[in-house]
């Protein structure tokens, strides 16, 4: 343990203001917003990724991650919660790599939509403007997100997952210190 990497510098100022962040971002579909107070977890687990992890998943919430080793010890020792071997037993789903499709995921019931999970996916990049057009709760009339690295058919299975609403999984896109939410409600269109 002694080549863990800290945390949050000041555990209960930074997760709240990263949770804050996730909360702005989930009501706020497609909006950037920046993580000021992000750690640095080992890698390959980016800043914004560590930070929405540390505000969100504590003893009682099951995360699947794919980042390794350093990154699942840094997790557990920092947030104290159960780590589930596949992600389809997950509350959280965090990937730095190959995504698991949508509908693998935990998917809530149409009594309990809460039931669903949320899966956290670090991208190359987040752009507001060109890109994407995204429409729904949370959006006037329509806003632009242009995304990098996404796993290759991400759109017809976020089609699919709409479909199942209010059932469906809830996506937290990371870059850097950079998070956006794509709420299941969201309904996204090529720009």
């Amino acid at each position: 343990m002694s080549g863990l990497l800290p945390g949050f510098a000041d555990p209960v100022l930074d997760a709240q203001s990263s949770f804050r962040a996730v909360l702005e971002a989930m009501s706020r579909p497609g909006r950037v917003q920046r993580l000021p107070r992000a750690p640095s977890p080992p890698a390959p687990l980016g800043a914004a990724a560590g930070a929405v992890l540390l505000a969100l998943v504590d003893s009682a919430t099951p995360l699947f991650i794919d980042a390794g080793a350093d990154a699942v010890e840094w997790v557990r020792f920092h947030a104290g919660c159960p780590i589930v071997p596949g992600a389809g037993e997950a509350e959280f789903v965090l990937c730095t790599g190959t995504a698991p499709r949508l509908a693998s995921l935990r998917q809530g019931t149409d009594e309990e939509p809460q039931g669903s999970a949320t899966l956290i996916l670090q991208v190359d990049a987040l752009e507001e403007g060109t890109g994407w057009r995204l429409t729904g709760p949370g959006i006037e009339r329509e806003h632009g997100l242009r995304v990098r690295g996404l796993p290759e058919g991400f759109l017809a299975e976020w089609k699919a997952n709409g479909a199942r609403f209010p059932r469906g999984v809830d996506v937290i896109l990371c870059d850097g210190d950079r998070i956006a939410a794509l709420p299941r409600s969201l309904r996204i269109e090529e720009g």
